[in-house]
């Protein structure tokens, strides 16, 4: 058995937060500095978190080996699980050239790739997060992107900024139906307090948007629609997290958001608007594959537009059939839960931790229920079994390094989780008193940014939230919605997300570039939301606190 100790290092929660950091500087700065590999940072990384836990924390070599392990295992599945899946429903697409029909359909609502990037990046990645989340919506959009002619570079970038405004919502809700478990705080009030703080966010995303596909000449040109976009998703957010349902939340706001743009595309196209370069030509003219694929008969016709979009109707009546509770509660019945053989683990304060328990819930994950709408999607599309075995194949070695890097950095997670590594930089700030309400926010970024779940984020830092919002007598609703809120903007950042961004574009081992081209709008939403949290801790905003 272990027990965690939170200040190992000279009886000091400081020092002992330098040290307990040090796998996240590591981590960091190979990936941002040095332009390594994501899957080797990770494993050093790794190694590093293991060597602390070990040497400084004092948790038998066992018990840290056995931690790593229980976190790889999570993170194959429930996480790669998805995206695996999720990659091979677009896998079948491609192969049976319905991708292509669906690229031209987008590309005839608007020419404009600012509005291309907004539409899909923004609206459809916000519909994917709120029925499947965990990385899925990064790798769905970002392939889109690219079909549509955005750079590979570009189109990473834009899926993962895109990918904050609804995450705390994401997989119906589930960070904040989780976030009420750890915090005794009733999930309909939490979800509220979230529909007052992300949905500010969401009017500034789009416009972020618009200057990385375009630049300033982007914001200048497109403003209004990204401005439109923006502000119909946050009303929408907010309207259905504090007055309809709180799981709906991302499902209103991003149908609310797409029929926003376009209607204001059909009413008043854009000024200034760019095509969108689809392999060497314009939106609008066909690509060589294209018409190969035409001529094998997967042409443009109204049956084939049809066909193209088949496979993302599936998947929304899979996951919408799945969440309806009578479906929900039979699925349920096959979840098993058990403790991770061999791991015993006890908190500073005696009490046995949760995070030794392993919940294999193999028909209610969002991979399984894609892996279904995958299925369904071969006859949709009629591919033969053998054509879709070998595309599942072919996603395999697409998604190799990518896995592996998952793999490490959820093994990392759990390590500095179960030796208490995170818990002490959580308690350290904490001890921040009545000013912890700015920096509440960056808490729930650093569990977001190291697990790649902000539903993750919630279960370690939720109940700290609460004991530090009673010690610097803050609100605690306010303090435990900052740690979701602040989350949804480490998810970016996140060497998971990261690593399936880089693997749906084909750009592995370019996870450090991707990297440098997101961290500086993460920081700047970051202090945004920080400043928010403050405020609405003072007389100034107190009124927006339910």
């Amino acid at each position: 058995m272990y027990q965690q100790v939170l200040d190992p290092v000279a009886d000091s929660l400081g020092w002992s937060s330098l040290v307990a950091a040090l796998p996240l500087l590591v981590l960091f700065a190979l990936l941002g500095g040095l332009r390594m590999r994501a899957w080797l940072a990770s494993l050093i990384a790794l190694a590093a978190a293991l060597l602390i836990a070990v040497w400084t924390y004092g948790m038998p070599v066992g018990q840290a080996v056995l931690a790593g392990t229980e976190g790889a295992a999570f993170g194959f599945f429930p996480i790669l699980w998805i995206v695996i899946n999720a990659i091979w429903v677009y896998n079948l697409t491609v192969r049976t050239g319905h991708f292509d029909v669906l690229r031209r359909s987008f590309a005839q609502v608007s020419d404009d790739r600012r509005i291309q990037a907004i539409l899909i990046a923004f609206s459809f990645g916000a519909l994917m997060e709120a029925l499947a989340g965990f990385g899925t919506p990064v790798a769905v959009t970002s392939v889109m992107l690219i079909a549509l002619g955005f750079e590979p570079l570009k189109a990473a970038v834009l899926a993962l900024t895109a990918n904050t405004a609804p995450v705390a919502f994401g997989a119906m809700a589930t960070p904040i139906l989780t976030l009420g478990k750890v915090t005794a705080i009733d999930s309909d009030t939490l979800g509220a307090m979230v529909g007052r703080q992300t949905p500010i966010l969401a009017v500034f995303v789009p416009l972020v948007l618009v200057v990385i596909a375009d630049g300033r000449r982007g914001l200048r040109e497109a403003w209004g629609a990204a401005a439109l976009c923006g502000a119909a998703f946050g009303i929408a957010q907010y309207a259905t997290a504090n007055f309809v349902s709180v799981p709906l939340a991302d499902v209103v706001a991003a149908l609310a958001s797409a029929l926003a743009i376009v209607l204001l595309v059909r009413l008043r196209p854009a000024a200034g608007a760019r095509p969108a370069v689809v392999a060497g030509g314009a939106a609008d003219e066909p690509t060589p594959e294209f018409e190969a694929r035409a001529a094998g008969g997967v042409g443009a016709g109204r049956g084939e537009v049809v066909r193209a979009y088949a496979p993302y109707g599936i998947i929304i009546a899979v996951f919408v059939v799945c969440q309806i509770d009578t479906v929900k509660d039979l699925l349920d019945r096959a979840t098993r839960t058990f403790d991770w053989p061999g791991l015993d683990l006890v908190g500073a304060s005696g009490k046995p931790l949760g995070l030794v328990t392993f919940t294999f819930n193999y028909l209610t994950t969002p991979g399984t229920q894609m892996l279904v709408a995958g299925a369904l999607t071969m006859a949709a599309l009629r591919v033969g079994p053998g054509a879709a075995l070998r595309a599942y194949g072919a996603t395999l070695r697409q998604l190799r390094w990518a896995i592996l890097t998952v793999m490490a950095v959820l093994a990392l997670a759990f390590v500095m989780n179960a030796s208490g590594q995170t818990i002490t930089l959580g308690t350290w700030m904490a001890g921040a008193g009545g000013s912890f309400a700015l920096i509440s926010p960056i808490l729930g970024w650093l569990g977001t940014a190291v697990t790649g779940s902000d539903t993750s984020s919630n279960s370690l830092f939720g109940a700290l939230q609460i004991t530090a919002a009673h010690k610097a007598d803050l609100p605690a609703v306010l303090m435990a919605a900052s740690n979701s809120s602040g989350g949804v903007l480490g998810k970016m950042v996140s060497p998971q997300n990261l690593a399936i961004a880089a693997a749906a574009v084909g750009l592995d081992g370019r996870e450090g570039d991707i990297f440098r081209r997101v961290i500086a709008w993460s920081l700047v939403f970051l202090a945004g939301m920080c400043v928010l949290s403050a405020l609405q801790s003072t007389a100034v905003l107190a009124w927006m606190v339910p």
